[in-house]
This record gives C-alpha cells, structure tokens and sequence, in this order.
C-alpha cells in the first residue's frame, strides 16, 4: 500500500474526550469559552488527524443558536455557527471535519443547558 493512501485498518473509533462514558455532551455554556466537546490528538504530523463527527439535540421548546469554537475562539475564522430546531432529535452539525495538534471544539450556546452534543471521532494515527 502506498504511504499516501488510507484505508479502513488506519483508524481508531473513539468517543469524543468531552463525553463521559460515550454519552452526550451538554452545553452549559452561554459565552466563549465555551463547554469542552473533544480534544484532538497532539499530533502535527501531516497523515495524524482526528475526524469529527457531531450532532445536536435540543431539548428546548425554542429554537437556539449554538456555536462551536473550532480550534480557537478567532471570529469567523474558527467559529461555527447554526441554529438547532426546536426539541429536535439529532441534527448533524459536523459532518466529518478534521483537527489535530491539541486543537479544542469547544461549543457555546444562546440557552444553557439545552443543547447536547453528540458524535464520535475516527482517529487515523499510526501505531
């Protein structure tokens, strides 16, 4: 197999290091900086990532508006923002992105408590 090529054997599943137990994620946060989601692996070599996948339940009546800092807190260029559906089962929020050097997603939210974050981490690191 060619170094530059992966295939399913390269990664791990993990849960996101912010989750207890692989359960959600609540948001308690209402302003930067926000609740601990994951933590990427320290790693800056170029084939060593973490890729991410997260989704929201709001169990709110309202709709809220929850923000991800993604790597950093930098507006726009590492803010994530969207608006969750009221009392939603899961929307997907990231879909698969990719972090690595220590970088944090932290996440935010305009109502505490109401928002919980979801998803999993495929850590492609050599062993």
């Amino acid at each position: 197999m060619r170094n530059d090529m992966r295939d399913y054997r390269d990664y791990q599943k993990r849960k996101l290091s912010g989750s207890s137990d692989g359960r959600g994620v609540k948001v308690a946060a209402s302003a930067s900086p926000g609740t601990l989601v994951h933590t990427a692996l320290s790693s800056v070599a170029a084939n060593e990532w973490d890729e991410v996948f997260i989704q929201a339940v709001n169990t709110s009546a309202d709709a809220v508006k929850l923000t991800l800092e993604w790597g950093g807190s930098t507006s726009p260029d590492d803010l994530i923002e969207v608006t969750i559906p009221a009392e939603s089962g899961f929307t997907e929020v990231i879909p698969g992105h990719v972090l690595q050097n220590g970088a944090a997603v932290r996440a935010f939210a305009a109502q505490a408590d109401v928002i919980v974050l979801h998803g999993y981490v495929n850590r492609y690191q050599h062993i």
